[in-house]
């Protein structure tokens, strides 16, 4: 049997010892008051997620991916994160992969025991014919999980790098992969439920690697999603609203563009910065790599 005495997120947590008596009211206020040290934790880990970001972003750089691998909420954490990715950076949908053991059906109905299987791990990522230009991130509040320690194992073995999120301190995972973030949130209210503050601590951690990740590669500029989907109404009317903020020109102006850029919405901000047709625009962008703010540096 699995010894978890050890594991900080196993622990009773002192504070909610009569969580079952509390009022309504005061289950609310001891929750919240918890749920602030899944923010303050991420503090004393800056520096490893800042290394994190530099491989992903060197990843992305050179047409590498971004691979989640997590159990359970940690991995439906990962593709939650993916899944976003395509209509928030306009990236394809194998730019940032979400995998859980289990399959996709693992998401919406827990698959029992596949999160137990090495094997699982690294087959998942042979299936997505896994390189040394990717970047693997393992995900397990545990630190311990075998699927994401398979994983791991196999991708360090055909020389993709690696890194991983846990949330408990000098774990299993730590020992395979140096890059580790350990996000030490402590005792969750109800005992050993991390999809409680230790998942609300990861949400943020993946939150800052797949934001800041895409400035690298021109997707945002200022605090701006520059390559935005326009493929609804709402995103419609944000590209247009973007395309005003970053030129301060007229909404005819930015809809002009936006319809000979054929609704590029970077493609449709450098036309109006460089006062240039789509082809001019273009082809300035791919001497910056696609960046904005390279393109605005270089004219100035």
């Amino acid at each position: 049997m699995i010894d978890l005495s050890k594991m900080v997120t196993e622990q009773t947590n002192p504070n909610t010892k009569n969580f079952s008596s509390m009022s309504i009211q005061e289950a609310i206020k001891i929750m919240n008051q918890e749920d602030y040290n899944a923010v303050r934790c991420i503090e004393s880990q800056y520096d490893m997620i800042a290394q994190v970001i530099a491989l992903t972003s060197e990843a992305l750089e050179s047409n590498g991916r971004i691979i989640y691998m997590g159990a359970g909420t940690s991995g439906r954490l990962g593709v939650l994160d993916a899944v976003e990715c395509p209509p928030t950076f306009n990236v394809d949908t194998n730019t940032v992969i979400g995998l859980i053991a289990g399959g996709d059906a693992a998401f919406v109905k827990a698959v029992e025991g596949a999160e137990d299987s090495e094997e699982l791990g690294e087959e998942e990522l042979r299936n997505i014919q896994l390189s040394e230009k990717d970047v693997v991130i393992g995900i397990a509040a545990s630190g311990r999980t075998p699927y994401v320690i398979g994983g791991l194992k196999y991708a360090q073995s055909v020389h993709a790098a690696t890194c991983a999120i846990v949330c408990n301190p000098h774990s299993e995972i730590s020992k395979i992969t140096p890059l580790t973030v350990e996000i030490v949130t402590g005792p969750e209210v109800l005992t050993g439920s991390t999809r409680l503050k230790a998942a609300t601590a990861t949400k943020m951690v993946l939150n800052m690697i797949s934001t800041i990740s895409m400035i690298r590669i021109g997707k945002i500029y200022q605090n701006y999603m520059v390559d935005v989907k326009m493929s609804n109404e709402k995103l419609f009317s944000r590209g247009t609203n973007i395309v005003c903020s970053v030129t301060c020109c007229s909404k005819e102006t930015a809809l002009h563009a936006l319809k000979e850029s054929k609704g590029n919405v970077r493609l449709a901000i450098a036309m109006i910065l460089l006062d240039c047709d789509s082809s001019q625009a273009k082809e300035a962008l791919m001497k910056v790599n696609g960046r904005i703010q390279d393109l605005i540096d270089e004219e100035e």
